[in-house]
């Protein structure tokens, strides 16, 4: 029974997914008001909600519900995926974690391991001297914002926002920020030496 005396919901007719993420609920709320050093006394006191609830919480016996979840969050100051510990949802579009490499931060936008790879990269602002390298594949850049310096071969120039550029990667090349600002770019990348189609030709052309 609830504190109204009414019978609590037993959960019946949720998935086992569900399930398991709601009897961790529990153990995660005591551990979390342990870590902040806060008595259920007190706690009851923040959120409104009575001691015997919390209790009943914290050891399983009560359904967590947002009513309950959303004051105790706001109490201890954490997100309420934190209290619920629900796991991540999946972009379908884009992983959502970004990789970090030598000060250069890489979305990965493909899914897929081996063949063609596509990033969204952000090279914040620095100076540094080119260090051309070559390696096996075919690249495609493209400027979103800020301007990119590129050294090709004997070439060196800067791309801008709007411009492209494409390259066997067999040829000494580097890029990198002109050290007047951040830049953010595209890359298209193929390991197996894949060329990239940046245009179509008409029929009959």
């Amino acid at each position: 029974m609830d504190d109204d005396g009414r019978a609590e919901d037993a959960g019946d007719g949720i998935d086992d997914d569900t399930g398991t993420v709601l009897a961790e609920v529990g153990p995660r709320l005591r551990r979390i008001r342990k870590e902040r050093g806060a008595t259920l006394a007190g706690l009851s006191e923040a959120t409104g909600i009575s001691v015997s609830t919390l209790s009943r919480l914290e050891s399983g016996l009560r359904k967590p519900s947002l009513e309950l979840l959303l004051p105790i969050a706001r109490a201890h100051e954490v997100a309420l995926d934190e209290l619920v510990g629900a796991p991540s949802v999946r972009d379908p579009r884009v992983r959502a974690q970004p990789i970090v490499r030598y000060g250069r931060t890489h979305w990965p936008l493909t899914r897929q391991p081996g063949g063609l790879q596509a990033f969204k990269v952000l090279e914040p602002q620095r100076t540094l001297d080119p260090d051309p390298r070559t390696h096996e594949g075919y690249e495609w850049l493209y400027v979103l914002s800020g301007r990119l310096r590129l050294v090709l071969g004997e070439h060196d120039v800067v791309l801008s926002a709007g411009e492209a550029a494409e390259f066997d990667t067999r040829v000494p090349h580097w890029f990198g920020s002109t050290g007047e600002g951040p830049v953010e770019f595209l890359s298209l990348f193929g390991p197996q030496g894949e060329r990239m189609h940046v245009r179509a030709r008409p029929k009959g052309a």
